[in-house]
């Protein structure tokens, strides 16, 4: 696990990935991870709920997934769980950002965000702009 420097979660988040914090990679990312309130968090950043498009530079393949919490996961659906490797690599980065992450077949992978589809916080928040 490799990358320059801490990830950007929102409070909100933080608070509910806390308490999954006994899955080892994750509680390793949300101990160095700055946490920030979600209207402040930058539109390019991936949150929880998010809809991105990354690339697996190791194999060349682009996904779109949506990062969830575990019981929201359904993988047909592209729905992929924070637990997964890839949900946790990803989580805190930004478009642009990649990262050096372990898989369970014991290979390194590297994955790369290209785009952030969707992102709540910047749904949420450009919505109240809109409204004042």
């Amino acid at each position: 696990m490799s990358h320059d420097h801490s990830i950007l979660i929102t409070e909100s988040d933080f608070a509910r990935l806390r308490r999954l914090a006994s899955h080892p990679y994750l509680a390793k990312e949300l101990e160095k991870a700055e946490i920030v309130d979600s209207r402040r968090i930058p539109r390019d950043v991936v949150t929880m709920g998010s809809r991105i498009r990354f690339q697996d530079d190791t194999t060349g393949v682009i996904r779109d997934i949506t990062i969830v919490f575990p019981d929201q996961a359904e993988a047909s659906q592209g729905k992929i769980s924070v637990l997964a490797p890839i949900g946790t690599a990803l989580l805190g980065l930004s478009v642009g950002q990649s990262i050096r992450w372990p898989f369970p077949d014991e290979s390194m992978r590297t994955l790369r965000v290209l785009e952030l589809i969707y992102q709540p916080e910047a749904e949420k928040f450009i919505g109240a702009d809109a409204r004042h």
